[in-house]
């Protein structure tokens, strides 16, 4: 169209056919109302063709900001509770996971969540750690992977991912049971955990559910949802550190065994955290520190 003298030039442009996606117009320019830019042509906004107002992210998921949603107001431990709680439904099982580097807070986020979950009434929340799939001594000795206790290839991956399997699926009253993890003995213990058919939710947690190797990537499609937990890196190394100093490691030797065997896990887990559907911040997870017999009885990787 030819434009007068003193009004905006215009194009037109024709409504989205089937098969091609409609854009969000472009904010209208200060100095000209009623007026859309597109490409370095301003297009006049008419009543036939409203303004396409796409929902909030967060608002379309219902639920917290993902890692794909950044979240605008603080996360706090009870969001994480009302998110968690969620998950449960009727006529089936749900399974949380909760992933992240040596020292993030795994075990004591999976183990208040289920705490307070369940309260005082019936359990209905199982708490399933992945440390209970360490190999044993003797077998990493065969291996010869003793000194990289911790490390993917010193865990039963494939058996993990079977159990997973398996508490996924609806039994006749039946209570399956997972191993633990000594952490006296660094062992894991068989048959150490039930997980009576009244459970609706599991949560399991450990540092490698979203590793895309070998028998690992069976592990993802089989949960619900994963969390991973996120601290500062000074204040997981310390808690690391004090962690090996309260189960035998002189300081000395814990500092060396932070700084390298569990250093290079946890890289490998941090570039692991994009597949989460929900990062945590340090701010969210609970402080109060969890019981001695239950962190021995359920291990932490």
């Amino acid at each position: 169209m030819r434009a007068a003298q003193g009004v905006v030039k215009a194009t037109f442009r024709r409504a989205p056919t089937r098969g091609r996606r409609a854009r969000e117009p472009a904010p209208v320019p200060r100095g000209l109302p009623g007026v859309a830019a597109v490409g370095r042509f301003p297009t006049l906004a008419f009543p036939c063709a409203p303004v396409v107002k796409w929902p909030d992210p967060a608002r379309r998921t219902g639920g917290l900001p993902t890692t794909r949603q950044r979240a605008r107001t603080p996360m706090t431990f009870d969001d994480l509770l009302k998110r968690a709680a969620s998950l449960g439904r009727p006529g089936r099982r749900a399974i949380l996971g909760i992933a992240g580097s040596p020292g993030a807070g795994k075990t004591t986020l999976a183990e208040h969540l289920v705490r307070k979950l369940n309260g005082d009434g019936t359990p209905w929340v199982a708490h399933v750690p992945m440390d209970g799939f360490h190999l044993a001594d003797a077998e990493l000795d065969r291996l010869g992977r003793r000194e990289r206790k911790g490390a993917p290839d010193t865990f039963d991956a494939a058996g993990y991912a079977a159990l997973l399997r398996r508490l996924g699926e609806e039994t006749d009253g039946e209570t399956v049971y997972a191993p633990g993890f000594e952490r006296v003995l660094e062992q894991p213990l068989a048959g150490a955990i039930p997980v009576p058919a009244s459970a609706r939710l599991v949560v399991t947690e450990g540092n490698y559910l979203l590793l895309e190797t070998g028998a690992w990537a069976r592990v993802r499609p089989l949960l619900d949802e994963v969390w991973f937990c996120e601290i500062d890196e000074p204040e997981r190394v310390r808690r690391l550190v004090a962690r090996h100093e309260e189960f035998g490691k002189d300081h000395e030797t814990a500092v060396a065994w932070v700084g390298g065997t569990d250093q290079r896990n946890a890289d490998l887990v941090a570039r692991t955290r994009h597949r989460a559907d929900l990062v945590v911040p340090a701010e969210a997870l609970p402080t109060a520190p969890e019981p001695p017999r239950a962190r021995r009885s359920a291990g932490r990787p």
